[in-house]
């Protein structure tokens, strides 16, 4: 899952210079790469997108129209191509953002304020019509609606934002929302698509981004009205196509489904199987890439990854890997194999609102007794254990990680929030004192647990075999709910999770400071809860966290984070298990892949990769 990091924000530094854009794409040229999840939605904005393997395909055909990105230093690289940012005051907050180069949207609309003003609507939590966004950190500081310019908006923020360079007013594209919206006024543009579909000629795209040219004018004047005068039936039109109309897992029949704003075009898309896409022969701005067709290949099974890329089916990898899987890498004399610590962390969350063992309601709304029973099974877990058999192998100094908020790579915050947090009560596994809890609680007989992990993830299979023999000591009883398609987080088809426990990792997508209030705040509407699957609520937290996104000093948002990692470990909802290690395996056939600690790990200067002994043409 990709969520908002907690570490101080890195340097900035510039990128790019003002030459005239030239493709240095390689014609013909195809590589094949590989990550453990499949593709499963096209807008990783929302509840039902956020998953890590959604924004890597979105990173690849995006992130050229970002005004920002993260190098594997990792550093701040301001992306001057696409435009600039400037923090005009500090009080208010303002900011104003101008796009600069001539950009376009796979259909050959220009890409302008429209698309940014709908990216504040939908993020920010203050907008009508049903938005169900991933996070509003940041975002939801943004009462007032921006003002617009051409090709430009200014963001003015009620308080003073500590992670205002991070947030990015751009999301999918305003005019392809309104199409899925209102399907009938875009008849012309989809039959245009359809016809240069069936003959693939080049006067045949000429009149479909025609079509989608004069379409747009209208409807991205409709979106910029709608969010201006509040007019209701249009925001929530356009809310449920942004929530659930670029949700898919094969190619959708319009082409306003799959707009890109960068590089690559979405060519192809199989359920569980492969994502393909294509140079985007609109793109001219920014960095050039090398390959033609990148194909993300969707490979749970990391022994299976690996012996394609020992036959040359595959070209990159990384997982999440075994002892043995880091020895079949390093067996393979055509690879390159890159270690190192990742910005993601392994939990598992407890559900403390769906009816089950964990959850007040189950007792007659007891919070004692919910509460002894979730600290009696996280006591059992086997943390320690874990760690010394499953990532000891792959790095020999790892550690339990013991903080919900901060990472051990903070030197400085992580001794402190650990010492603080409680969390030494849960160093051991401790089987007579989590059977102590349960008898305080007066719970007896076997408890059933729900327990959620990615299916045919081999090492969370390990993890829930281990933690399933030491919490049955215990008594109790943990059922396998592997499902492949993290139907949990989708608010619109569970907006209650349905499972008692889940296990999977939180990764960190910037060097933010504050953002923790999306995974862990109070949210009273089940389509707006961001990351906060468990249905957990501390209004005290809640608070915390809301004051560390605005709270500049350094030593206050210590004590900020210290207070809210101390509440978080008392409510027992929730326990982290280990860092990821990092292992990055690719071809000597490809130049130019750089492992990364961020997501999205290996992706991040896809257009560096190239074929070793080609050249441009």
């Amino acid at each position: 899952m990709a969520g908002v990091g907690v570490v101080a924000a890195g340097a900035l530094v510039l990128s790019g210079c003002g030459n005239p854009y030239q493709s240095e794409v390689v014609e013909g040229t195809e590589i094949n790469t590989a990550y453990n999840e499949g593709f499963m939605a096209f807008n990783s904005n929302s509840s039902a997108g956020n998953n890590t393997a959604n924004a890597n395909i979105k990173y690849l055909t995006d992130s050229a129209s970002s005004w920002a990105y993260y190098d594997n230093t990792p550093e701040l690289v301001k992306n001057t191509d696409f435009g600039t940012y400037e923090k005009t005051s500090d009080d208010p907050l303002t900011v104003d953002y101008k796009i600069t180069a001539d950009a376009v949207w796979s259909d050959g609309v220009p890409i302008d304020e429209a698309d940014m003003l709908m990216q504040w609507a939908a993020m920010s939590g203050n907008v009508e019509g049903g938005w169900g966004p991933a996070a509003t950190t940041g975002y939801n500081l943004i009462t007032a609606t921006p003002e617009v310019g051409e090709k430009e908006i200014t963001l003015v923020y009620d308080e003073p934002y500590v992670d205002w360079e991070l947030i990015q007013p751009l999301g999918v594209s305003a005019h392809g929302t309104y199409a899925l919206a209102y399907p009938d006024e875009y008849a012309d543009v989809q039959a245009a698509w359809d016809t240069y579909q069936s003959s693939q000629s080049d006067d045949d795209f000429t009149k479909y981004t025609d079509a989608a040219k004069k379409f747009a004018e209208g409807a991205k004047e409709k979106v910029i009205s709608a969010i201006q005068d509040g007019d209701t039936e249009v925001l929530t039109a356009l809310a449920t196509a942004w929530n659930d109309a670029y949700v898919y897992t094969t190619m959708p029949e319009s082409p306003a489904a799959f707009l890109t704003a960068g590089q690559y075009n979405l060519l192809d898309t199989k359920e569980d199987e492969y994502t393909t896409i294509v140079a985007n022969p609109l793109f001219t701005w920014g960095e050039s890439p090398k390959y033609e067709k990148i194909t993300v290949r969707a490979i749970a099974d990391s022994t299976t990854a690996l012996q394609a890329l020992q036959s040359g089916e595959l070209d990159i990898w990384s997982g999440q890997p075994t002892s043995d899987i880091l020895q079949l890498a390093q067996s393979i004399d055509t690879a390159e194999v890159q270690q190192g610590i990742q910005a993601s962390h392994e939990h598992v969350d407890l559900t403390v609102n769906n009816g089950g063992p964990f959850d007040p309601a189950t007792y007659d709304g007891d919070e004692a007794k919910a509460l002894k029973v979730r600290q009696a099974f996280l006591k059992t877990i086997p943390r320690q254990e874990i760690v010394d058999k499953i990532i000891v192998p792959l790095q020999s100094d790892a550690v339990v990680r013991n903080a919900n908020l901060v990472s051990a790579a903070d030197t400085v915050r992580y001794p402190v929030l650990t010492e603080a947090n409680g969390s030494a009560d849960y160093t051991d596994v401790d089987i007579e004192g989590a059977k102590a809890l349960l008898d305080e609680a007066g719970v007896s007989g076997e408890i059933e647990v729900g327990f959620w992990y990615p299916e045919g993830n081999v090492r969370r299979g390990q993890e829930f075999e281990l933690i399933a023999a030491s919490a049955a000591k215990a008594g109790f009883k943990l059922v396998d709910q592997s499902e492949p398609n993290w139907v949990f987080t989708d608010p619109s088809a569970e907006p209650v999770n349905p499972h008692d426990a889940t296990i999977f990792a939180w990764s960190q997508t910037s060097l933010a400071v504050g953002g923790s209030d999306q995974i862990y705040a109070c949210y009273d509407d089940p389509a707006a809860k961001g990351g906060n699957y468990m249905g957990y609520c501390n209004q005290e937290v809640t608070d915390l966290l809301a004051e560390l996104n605005v709270t500049a000093d350094a030593d206050k948002q210590t004590e900020l984070l210290t207070q809210a990692e101390t509440l978080i470990w008392a409510d027992a909802v929730t326990i982290p298990i280990f860092q990821f290690p990092g292992l990055t395996v690719s071809s000597k056939n490809v130049t130019g892949v750089k492992q990364m600690p961020l997501s999205p790990d290996y992706f991040w200067n896809f257009w560096e990769w190239a074929p070793a002994n080609a050249s441009a043409e």
